[in-house]
């Protein structure tokens, strides 16, 4: 589900002219009245705890600022203390697939002639397209085929579960919280647009791929409708499991931007392999009966057909700069399957197969333990952050980012991080400031988060996490608070002497 609470316009302007008036601790000065004024050390908590209690009664936080080093603690609020950390996971998630796997690892999507016809095997690629399937079907009449008596997909590759089964409902039916399977096609999402129309009108729905427009494909219950000028807007998307019904409520302004939507496939092993067939009958094959195969089988045929993923350097750099779920899912899931037995627990190792998932987490947790971070200190439940069962420290998240900046592929992890004011999430966030920031955003309802690195004049690369729990603030205004934190490390110095 995605919505929209309040106007698109931007929510930042009466928590600036807020910051205008606070915060005249040892002459610091806000970036909306000018260049800033330099804070002493001794007076920055005093600063940090004002914004932190302007933010309101029941907000819970947890700070940790360090140098890189972490021989100087510029600040500390329940460092190892548990907080929800919404997206801040996959901070943990990549950091463990780099170093357990490495940026240059690769998975295949391959096709094997076999003794009845064929059979497709999916490794969980994330990123592949329908194209990649119209392609694989090329090869496949290159290799010389006209007929598939019959066509089986081999979905054994994650064993067990999809979705997080303690995801809330909300969540299983978006786009966002699309299945992490062995087999994923367009990210396992059906998306279309939404447009407003006349004031009083319902919103108009646009398929963005041709078969999702064919009769009878999906039952629409539209009860969204356009509204006038100064109206709030917002969406929610939900989904039958067991029909192909999509339902449609909200409110968009008339004249406003379409919104571009999504919902999840409930059965993307079908979905998949319905569209490798529809591919192979538009290179002219016939195909006879289609079959999914969830056990894997030893003998596979001989590989007539392949496509390789992209390198899970470049599936990091988009998991962390623009927070994609399904992408954190199936770096977990890649951790669960090429575990050794030593990365395991010894009842685990010795005979029970947990799923790909609960065995990634497994990997995780030990990985981590190797760059440093203190197992007591995080428990998570998913790659993704989309778990309200997820619970870290801003400790651990600062012992991870200082562990990979000493790892061969710290400078690699960092990148993958958004900048602030030009890149991925962080892109209309802090851009005022003075100093480079890079940082990996996390919200869900009621949390807020930002870990990263920042690179300060006096005290080199600093390291801090910020999280903020039990919030009733809107999102706009947990952010700002957390941002006018953020400029408070920029200017903050030693005052010695």
């Amino acid at each position: 589900m995605r919505v929209w609470s309040g106007s698109r316009k931007l929510v930042g302007a009466i928590a600036a002219m807020a910051l205008v008036a606070r915060l005249e601790v040892s002459g610091q000065q806000s970036l909306a009245q000018g260049e800033p004024r330099p804070i002493c050390q001794d007076a920055l908590a005093e600063a940090i705890d004002e914004i932190r209690l302007n933010h309101g009664p029941g907000s819970r936080w947890g700070i940790l600022v360090e140098s890189l080093g972490g021989d100087r603690t510029l600040y500390s609020r329940e460092a190892q203390q548990y907080f929800l950390p919404a997206s801040n996971v996959k901070l943990l998630t990549t950091a463990a697939a780099l170093t357990h796997l490495g940026p240059d690892y690769r998975v295949r999507t391959s096709v094997y002639r076999t003794e009845n016809g064929l059979q497709i095997v999916g490794q969980g690629d994330p990123t592949l397209t329908n194209e990649d399937l119209g392609e694989l079907a090329q090869q496949v009449v290159a290799a010389g085929l006209t007929y598939v008596p019959e066509l089986w997909l081999d979905a054994s590759y994650f064993p067990g579960e999809a979705v997080n089964p303690r995801w809330q409902w909300e969540d299983v039916q978006a786009g966002y919280g699309a299945p992490a399977n062995s087999a994923i096609v367009d990210r396992n999402e059906i998306p279309f647009t939404l447009h407003p129309q006349a004031v009083g009108e319902p919103l108009r729905v646009e398929w963005e791929r041709e078969e999702d427009e064919a009769p009878g494909r999906w039952w629409l219950e539209n009860r969204s409708r356009t509204v006038a000028a100064g109206e709030s807007e917002w969406l929610r998307l939900s989904r039958s499991f067991r029909e192909p019904i999509i339902t449609i409520e909200g409110e968009l302004v008339a004249g406003s931007d379409p919104a571009p939507v999504s919902v999840a496939q409930v059965y993307p092993n079908e979905a998949f392999l319905e569209q490798f067939s529809r591919q192979l009958q538009v290179q002219g094959l016939t195909v006879g009966r289609r079959r999914i195969r969830e056990r894997p089988e030893s003998v596979k045929g001989v590989e007539i057909a392949a496509v390789a993923s992209p390198s899970l350097g470049s599936l990091v750099e988009r998991t962390n700069r623009v927070s994609d779920n399904l992408y954190a899912e199936v770096l977990l899931r890649w951790l669960g399957v090429t575990a050794s037995p030593e990365l395991l627990s010894e009842e685990e190792s010795s005979g029970r197969t947990p799923s790909a998932a609960q065995r990634g987490l497994q990997v995780m947790s030990r990985v981590l333990a190797q760059l440093g971070v203190d197992e007591e200190l995080f428990e998570v439940n998913d790659g993704s952050g989309l778990s309200r069962l997820n619970w870290v420290s801003p400790q651990a998240l600062v012992q991870t980012l200082q562990g990979m900046a000493r790892s061969p592929y710290g400078t690699l992890y960092r990148a993958s991080l958004p900048v602030a004011g030009e890149s991925g999430t962080l892109r209309h966030r802090l851009g005022d400031s003075l100093v480079a920031i890079q940082a990996k955003t996390g919200t869900i309802a009621g949390v807020s988060a930002l870990s990263g690195y920042l690179e300060h004049p006096e005290y080199g690369t600093v390291t801090f996490a910020i999280m903020v729990n039990q919030s009733t603030r809107s999102v706009s205004e947990q952010r700002e608070a957390i941002d006018d934190m953020v400029r408070l490390l920029t200017q903050v110095r030693s005052c010695s002497g």
